[in-house]
């Protein structure tokens, strides 16, 4: 799916604030009869469906925040085809490449600014450092390290195993003796910080 960017322009949505979108050469986006749609009537549409999924940001963000409640929102957008391909281009549209798809859902539904996954990483290292041990501390610092520069797909439940093959080199076994020793805390631990994440407090990027 190809985006071609030319210049930012203001979208005034239906609760009076205006987002910025780059305005396309081309169009990335269809009706499901296959006309092509403008990103402006797709940012419209996708604004007009987001109450069926939350009724605020703080909803939003609690959603966001574990892996499960965030797969199943994931999947009910991709149900009204609102797609991860579409959001991923919604995300260029905004100029979020670098921040996270609830950057997208943020600011399509409330307007909130863009935050990048760097600056989520450096938020949320704080929290880590003070709430979890010393290997545990080493596994959230890999499982960041690879958010950024992946996305959020790495912090999806099914990516726990993988991420701690990588790290201990294949060996799940070292990885649970490491980290606790039973699977339940390790899961615990994975879906536990992402809640930081999302917090208020963190600054928007510039």
């Amino acid at each position: 799916m190809r985006v071609w960017k030319k210049k930012k322009v203001k979208v005034k949505l239906a609760d009076g604030k205006e987002r910025t979108i780059q305005r396309m050469m081309m169009t990335t986006f269809w009706h499901p009869d296959g006309t092509p749609m403008s990103a402006q009537q797709f940012m419209e549409m996708l604004f007009g469906k987001l109450p069926d999924f939350f009724q605020s940001e703080e909803e939003l963000r609690a959603l966001w925040s574990a892996p499960d409640t965030r797969a199943k929102l994931l999947q009910g957008l991709a149900d009204k085809d609102f797609g991860h391909d579409k959001l991923v281009a919604m995300q260029q549209l905004i100029d979020a490449e670098k921040c996270d798809l609830f950057d997208v859902l943020a600011h399509v539904a409330c307007a909130l600014p863009p935050v990048t996954r760097v600056v989520r990483a450096d938020h949320v290292r704080v929290h880590i450092n003070s709430r979890f041990n010393a290997k545990q501390q080493a596994f959230l610092d890999f499982v960041l390290q690879h958010y950024v520069s992946e996305g959020v797909k790495e912090r999806e439940r099914r990516k726990l195993y993988p991420l701690l093959r990588l790290q201990c080199r294949d060996s799940i076994a070292d990885a649970v003796a490491d980290l606790g020793g039973k699977p339940e805390e390790i899961i615990n631990v994975f879906a536990g910080f992402q809640r930081y994440l999302y917090q208020h407090t963190v600054a928007a990027s510039q």
